[in-house]
């Protein structure tokens, strides 16, 4: 018995634009000329309390780095999920289909 694939390209394609959208909004807020350390005070074992760096430059900057890397890496996944799209989409034609026979 032969089983019908289900395809999701859509869903897909919308899920991967709004993921690199908020990659892009990280790395644009984020410009590497204006981090500084990110620093937190922590308490110490008698009470006190002791400024700790919990994010460094470098480990800022790697993270932006790869976050990049991440973002570019998604582009060609989501170009070709668009031409797939594209193409289901010529497939099926301009016309409008009516209601009672959408696929639910």
């Amino acid at each position: 018995m032969a089983i019908k694939k289900v395809t999701y390209i859509g869903d897909d394609l919308d899920w991967a634009e709004e993921r690199l959208m908020s990659l892009r909004a990280y790395i644009d807020a984020n410009p590497i000329d204006k981090l500084k350390d990110r620093i937190e005070w922590k308490p110490t074992g008698k009470g006190g309390m002791l400024p700790m760096v919990i994010a460094s430059i470098e480990a800022q900057v790697k993270s932006i780095r790869d976050t990049l890397k991440d973002y570019l890496s998604m582009m060609p996944e989501v170009n070709r999920l668009r031409e797939v799209e594209e193409k289901r989409q010529e497939a099926r034609g301009d016309s409008d289909i009516p209601h009672r026979m959408q696929a639910k």
